[in-house]
């Protein structure tokens, strides 16, 4: 064969062609330059040389002909389908790694390149995956007469001639390999897989699309933004107490910006203006120590959408954010700002945000925290592109109480992992700051948190005292629970009050009691129908009508609503702190001299079983032995105290198991560890409801009409998550017992008008209220 061809492409009637070699030393060129980042650029450019060597096989060259009708006579010698080109070079790497033992880690990311990272043993088989490549009749995979077919080519002479790797892991040849630097060989070979699978996926893309290819970049650089923010803040400034105190915090988070990356806690009181405060360090930061970009996680989607509109336009109010953009006047604009979760509308997603959302390479994203740590822990090659971009990189995570205690461990050693060996800063944020230092949990169950954490706030017990708007009234009595009728009843005095409950139960059982006109909140509730209720509560309040609130906690982490009395369930005391962060936020009593009025009370029945009960139990223990005036740092510390030992277990997905009871012997279990790490339970079912926006006309009838007729795409999913409320498995099952949901292409679809009740949310019929609790 004269020539040997990567791919194919029909541009205007005429055939354009990539040649393998030109593929291969461009994905090396780029792979070697993402992996320079972290001191492993011949590791980088090895994997780019390697992992298409299977493409020169006459097989693959024969399926590429006739599969782009390039050459309508070519033959597929395997009839089965598309030849495998993928595990040539984890070959290859096999075979050379008595030269190297860490070619192995090479044998992973090469066959994994399509497939996903693979685990060392396939349970189903029981012995090695990798092992296997030379010999098993049971995996597509070249043999070993295909492989020396390969290797009397002369053109691949060049390629696998290649000098083997000389570079050792991040901190690991420093160090040796008897100590912790072991626990993160397997985020050293996530890393290079991602420089490969993104190279490959950009050096593809350049030849088959270059238009879409070029529509990447052009993002300005972080100073540059960082003197828009400056201009943004000096327009903010203004002589109220309460934003002189933000003014405060953010001189503070400017200050301590130039101290050495690392690990910081930035503990604010709710309403202190941590999000923009958070950015002034990270920019500040990043300029400093030049950093490529800056990572803000958050735990809801309820409350991204917010956080990604404040650092696009400089304001959270649709009006505002509408005459800012008729003036130019926004904060870092549409375009410079990623965001990265399932809620977000395709109507209104920038064709940048669509590209950079795959590999993060834009200055500022903002994302989920399930989309942050599922990404680090994945197996699959979309979701790991985007890894090598956090190299180098400040991570923000917002609430950070929020992490599932449960998968604690894996969280905090990936932490760890990035900010010893691969450049990054990670600021812990929140206005209940847990105890993630030294030792956590208690008994069989206790492991060593993050070593050294640096609180920007030099005195944070003070500037929770200067930052004190609220009263909070605890229960005389905490064996003494309250009827919902008596709770509705102490609601009923206030005209602007918000109620936040447990579960979503309570919430129906206590709205059921209150007058017409009462909201209700839930995540019974699509996104759509949600926002819309959370910006009329806002004009309410704007305006000073009558607004009563009764709620999940979904309104506690980070939604800004400032309600003068606020009455909170009796939950762990962060959740209290939360609820007490949505009264008086704005300080706005004070020109009356009066606080905002935080009511605890004790609901008719305990929080369900786990960790609600758990957090119940911990903020007993701590207000039966302290007398409570103010919530404060000090009193969190011995909250986390409590709760942490009464976690069952902070490993449920197995980390120290699968990767790294054997790293050592670079033995690891991707693929199923991706799968055992779910932060949220993957026992919810996703139902698509109908609703109508009554502001922007946005109807979820006419998008499933478009699915019916047409079939899925990936904008049309995009616009129907808007619409889509989650539901346990039991409840699921019932409602497709009684044909109350339809399944339409694999999408299970509201079938019934009963089911769904604008401003209720999902019910079963109009009388029998849903059984089970559920949280939020």
């Amino acid at each position: 064969m004269s020539e040997f061809l990567a791919h194919i492409k029909n541009s205007n009637g005429m055939w354009e062609k990539q040649l393998l070699s030109d593929h291969l030393n461009g994905v090396a060129k780029l792979s070697g330059e993402f992996a320079y980042e972290f001191g492993n650029k011949d590791w980088g450019e090895l994997l780019g040389y390697w992992h298409d060597l299977g493409k020169y096989l006459p097989s693959w060259q024969s399926y590429l002909f006739r599969n782009s009708s390039y050459d309508t006579e070519a033959h597929i010698e395997d009839s089965g389908g598309r030849p495998n080109h993928s595990s040539a070079g984890a070959v290859l790497a096999y075979q050379n790694k008595k030269l190297n033992p860490l070619l192995m880690i090479a044998a992973y990311g090469i066959a994994g390149h399509h497939a996903g990272l693979p685990d060392v043993v396939e349970p189903s088989k029981g012995d090695s995956l990798l092992a296997r490549i030379l010999t098993s009749p049971f995996i597509p995979i070249p043999d070993l007469t295909e492989f020396n077919i390969i290797q009397a080519i002369e053109e691949t002479q060049k390629f696998i001639g290649k000098p083997l790797p000389v570079s050792w892991p991040p901190g690991v040849e420093k160090s040796g390999e008897g100590n912790k630097q072991v626990e993160f060989i397997h985020l050293w070979i996530r890393m290079l897989y991602s420089c490969l699978v993104d190279a490959d996926f950009l050096d593809t893309e350049k030849f088959m699309d270059s238009e879409r290819f070029d529509e990447r970049g052009g993002y300005h650089s972080l100073n540059t933004l960082k003197e828009r923010f400056n201009i943004y803040i000096s327009s903010k400034k203004s002589d109220l107490p309460i934003n002189k105190l933000r003014n405060k915090i953010l001189d503070c988070c400017r200050e301590k910006a130039k101290l050495l990356p690392g690990f910081f806690s930035l503990t604010v009181p709710t309403g202190g203006g941590k999000t923009l405060s958070s950015m002034a360090f990270a920019l500040e930061h990043a300029v400093f120590h030049n950093k490529k970009r800056i990572i803000t996680a958050i735990p809801y989607t309820s409350i991204i959408e917010q956080t990604a509109k404040v650092f696009k336009y400089g304001s959270d109010l649709d009006d505002e954010i509408e005459l800012r953009k008729l003036k130019g006047d926004v904060l870092f604009g549409e375009d410079q700002v990623i965001e990265h979760h399932s809620n977000i509308d395709p109507e209104n997603e920038t064709s940048a945000n669509r590209l950079a959302s795959e590999n993060w390479d834009a200055p500022i994203i903002v994302t989920t925290n399930v989309q942050l740590f599922e990404s680090l822990y994945a197996a699959r090659s979309s979701s790991c592109r985007k890894l090598h971009n956090i190299v180098n990189s400040i991570i923000i995570l917002d609430e950070v109480q929020m992490l599932p205690p449960e998968f604690l461990k894996p969280v905090l050693s990936i932490l760890e992992g990035l900010v010893e060996n691969y450049g990054v800063t990670v600021v812990l944020m929140t206005a209940t700051q847990p105890s993630l230092t030294g030792k956590i949990g208690a008994g069989l169950q206790e492991f060593s948190g993050i070593k050294n954490v640096t609180e920007i706030i030099e005195d944070t017990e003070t500037l929770s005292t200067e930052f004190k708007r609220v009263e909070i009234n605890l229960p005389q009595d905490f064996s003494l629970r309250s009827e919902w009728s008596d709770v509705a009843e102490k609601i009923l005095k206030y005209e602007q009050v918000l109620c936040i409950v447990n579960t979503r139960n309570d919430c129906r059982r206590l709205h059921a009691l209150m007058p017409e006109g009462t909201i209700h909140l839930s995540a019974f509730m699509c996104g759509e129908e949600r926002s819309y209720v959370i910006s009329g509560i806002k004009e309410k309040l704007k305006k000073g009508e009558p607004v009563r609130v009764i709620s999940t906690q979904l309104v506690e982490a980070g939604v800004d609503i400032d309600f003068p009395v606020v009455f909170r369930a009796l939950a762990g005391l962060d959740s209290i702190a939360q609820a007490a962060g949505r009264c008086n936020r704005e300080n706005k009593l004070a020109a009356q001299g009066k606080q905002g009025q935080v009511f605890v009370f004790i609901p008719p029945k305990s929080a369900p079983p786990g960790l609600l009960l758990k957090g119940e139990n911990a903020c007993k223990e701590v207000l039966r032995n302290n007398t409570i005036t103010q919530l404060t740092p000090a009193i969190f510390k011995e909250y986390f105290r409590f709760f942490y030992p009464n976690i069952n277990g902070f490993d449920k997905p197995g980390f120290s198991k699968q990767m790294v009871k054997e790293a050592h012997d670079l033995k690891f279990w991707f693929r199923t560890f991706a799968n055992d790490f779910k932060l949220i339970d993957d026992n919810q079912r996703s139902i698509i409801i109908f609703y109508k926006n009554p502001i922007t006309g946005k109807d979820s009838r006419k998008i499933i009409n478009e699915l019916k007729f047409k079939g899925p795409s990936r904008q049309l999913i995009r616009k129907l998550q808007r619409f889509v409320v989650n539901v346990p498995e039991y409840l699921f099952r019932q409602l497709e017992k009684n044909n109350y949901i339809e399944e339409v292409h694999g999408y299970y679809i509201q079938n019934d008008e009963v089911i769904y009740k604008e401003g209720l949310g999902l019910i079963c019929n109009e009388t029998d209220w849903i059984s089970g609790d559920s949280v939020i």
